[in-house]
């Protein structure tokens, strides 16, 4: 039996599941003919590059906002904007690295638009990105009944679309929740952005196509700290993604930062069958996912395993 296994040994954001299964095998031109079929595609690029984190070597996946690029430096750009407060995290004291951007740039893939701008520098600003709102956000405003139009929409496989849904009901009930309204009546304003959009939609197209059967992941590290969101400074994890992750195995860790994003949270949330150490496998496969954030002392990148269960 096909199995994947996530080992979130540094958390996991939708940017770090999608670079890990690509790392993995994945067919990243698959993904990006499959999500035209939103038909959002004049509204984002992608980008994957290989890059070194801390010793490992790993895809790094990006999605560059089309709307922002002639506003901010790539540097302010970010794809994990996945709940209504979690766009104005200051992580200025982490960004102390540079080797990401020594990297030959030959391994960059753009696609959709024909831009010479080089949007996808391994910046690690911040594991949830530090996010620049200066630019427009006049498209990225949709509700979670925009998104689920869209899917079901799109000529998508049925298990494609229901893998998506599931995902965004995962938030949705979490915001839903926190906000004290209806999942009808939730109105994302981050978790509607073509980035998540394109992350979720991008897993869920990943998980199928390199058809596992069985999703396991590991107990999941959410970090230590305090974030800055909109409605004043809040503890790691944010309320959304404990509210996501509640009935799953968090793990203690010291690091300071957020280590688990909502996207995150709710893909594996939505898609692993079990939380568990280590299953016994006849491993095929591995692939590192790399987050944008470095730690001095700590490879910030989620690892996948796909094996045989023996």
């Amino acid at each position: 039996m096909k199995t994947l296994y996530f080992d979130c040994f540094s958390g996991i954001s939708g940017d770090m599941v999608i670079g890990a299964l690509i790392d993995a095998g994945a067919d990243p031109e698959f993904l990006a003919e499959e999500l035209k079929k939103l038909k959002i595609d004049d509204e984002y690029e992608l980008g994957w590059k290989k890059v070194v984190k801390n010793g490992i070597t790993s895809t790094k996946f990006d999605v560059i906002l089309l709307d922002s690029i002639s506003v901010n430096n790539a540097d302010d750009h970010s794809h994990e904007h996945t709940h209504s407060h979690d766009h104005s995290h200051d992580h200025s004291h982490e960004h102390t690295h540079s080797h990401d951007h020594s990297h030959d740039h030959s391994h960059e893939h753009m696609h959709n638009h024909d831009h010479s701008h080089d949007h996808s520098h391994g910046h690690g600003h911040s594991h949830d990105r530090s996010h620049d709102h200066s630019h427009s956000h006049s498209h990225h405003h949709r509700s979670y009944k925009d998104i689920m139009k869209l899917i079901l929409e799109a000529d998508l496989s049925d298990n494609v679309k229901n893998t998506a849904l599931n995902i965004f009901e995962k938030i949705g009930r979490a915001e839903g929740h926190i906000h004290g309204m209806p999942l009808e009546q939730v109105h994302f304003h981050e978790v509607g952005a073509v980035d998540s959009i394109i992350d979720i939609v991008g897993a869920a197209i990943l998980f199928h196509h390199l058809e596992v059967s069985v999703i396991k992941a590991s107990a999941i590290p959410v970090g230590t700290g305090r974030i800055k969101i909109d409605h004043g400074i809040y503890p790691v994890p944010a309320p959304a993604t404990l509210e996501i992750l509640k009935g799953i195995p968090l793990e203690h860790t010291n690091i300071r930062g957020e280590l688990t994003t909502p996207t995150g949270a709710a893909i594996v949330a939505a898609m692993a069958d079990e939380f568990c150490a280590f299953p016994s496998l006849k491993v095929q496969a591995i692939g590192y996912g790399a987050g944008t954030k470095t730690f001095a002392e700590h490879p910030n990148v989620l690892r996948v395993i796909i094996g045989e269960q023996v």
